[in-house]
């Protein structure tokens, strides 16, 4: 239990993270412009939110019953994986590059 919880966090912050790290929309399709809009890097945020819930959820489901969550559980994990998202943000959008 205590593997699978820690590989869920390692996993989450990935997820969290990989919008702002990757150019390609969904992982796949280069934008015509060139970069990525924010716009849809928010939307993959969303996305991998409820992948990884899925993931979390089959583990869980692997461990025994899956408990039944209210609106406050979703909305704590949804707070985390922005949270765990900041490290992409600041590198995409505040790091300030020397020369740049």
């Amino acid at each position: 239990m205590n593997f699978s919880t820690t590989l869920l966090l390692i996993l989450a912050f990935t997820a969290a993270n990989l919008p702002f790290l990757v150019e390609r929309i969904f992982f796949v399709v280069k934008p015509k412009s060139g970069d990525k809009n924010v716009a849809w890097r928010l939307l993959e945020l969303v996305v991998m939110y409820f992948v990884v819930g899925g993931i979390a959820w089959l583990l869980e489901s692997k461990l025994g019953d899956v408990h039944k969550q209210g609106w406050e559980f979703y909305a704590v994990n949804a707070s985390l994986f922005v949270v765990f998202a900041y490290p992409g943000f600041v590198y995409r959008y505040l790091w300030r590059r020397r020369g740049g």
